[in-house]
């Protein structure tokens, strides 16, 4: 986090095993989906090739040729996720977890999410608030930002990072994993969601 610390803050930290039990969770979901997913499209561009080696001549290769191009971006998929999961492992094995998961102030919403060098700094104007839902059997935060915001915004800092990315707008090939699990944030989730009322002026809230 930064290292002027504002004198009115309200601060939420991390349980540290907790998030430990939810690396682990997230990280076996990821991968057991990517290679049920690899599965499939192996599954159909094989089914595809049987085809036009099977039926030669027989006027099919169209739809079998664009069976095959369909199962591509399910390779796809599979081999980012794989990437990403090998880059998320070698980070956390060189970074430790952040004391601090969320720091509000009069000013900003300033964020530490997993993977990140740096804090994410958010002017109350940019964000509608945190929506709870329930990612890989446990209920997480996702940040919701206003329509438009981005890491060009004026006066944000951190959105550019590509594990923020991963969180803020996932890529459409993944499946998101949500920014802050609840059971391993330090304040209850009520309690969150006046702070983020009151050093907002009303504008940011948990969204229902």
């Amino acid at each position: 986090m930064s290292e002027q610390v504002p004198v009115q803050t309200f601060v939420v930290g991390i349980d540290r095993d907790a998030m430990a039990a939810r690396r682990a969770r997230v990280r076996n979901g990821l991968r057991r989906g990517a290679w049920v997913t690899a599965g499939i499209g192996a599954v159909g561009i094989g089914v595809a090739v049987y085809a036009l080696l099977a039926f030669r001549g027989s006027g099919m290769w169209p739809f079998m040729l664009l069976l095959i191009a369909s199962m591509l971006p399910l390779i796809a998929s599979t081999v980012l996720a794989l990437r990403l999961d090998r880059d998320r492992q070698q980070w956390f094995a060189a970074n430790e977890l952040p004391p601090v998961a969320l720091r509000m102030s009069p000013k900003a919403l300033e964020l530490a999410p997993e993977g990140a060098s740096y804090a994410v700094v958010l002017p109350w104007a940019t964000v509608r608030g945190f929506q709870q839902v329930k990612l890989f059997g446990q209920y997480v935060l996702e940040l919701r930002l206003q329509p438009g915001v981005g890491a060009t915004t004026a006066g944000v800092r951190g959105l550019d990072q590509p594990a923020v990315r991963a969180v803020v707008k996932p890529h459409p090939l993944l499946r998101p994993t949500g920014m802050f699990p609840v059971n391993a944030l330090d304040q209850p989730i009520h309690v969150i969601d006046q702070a983020l009322q009151h050093y907002s002026g009303g504008k940011t809230a948990i969204l229902r």
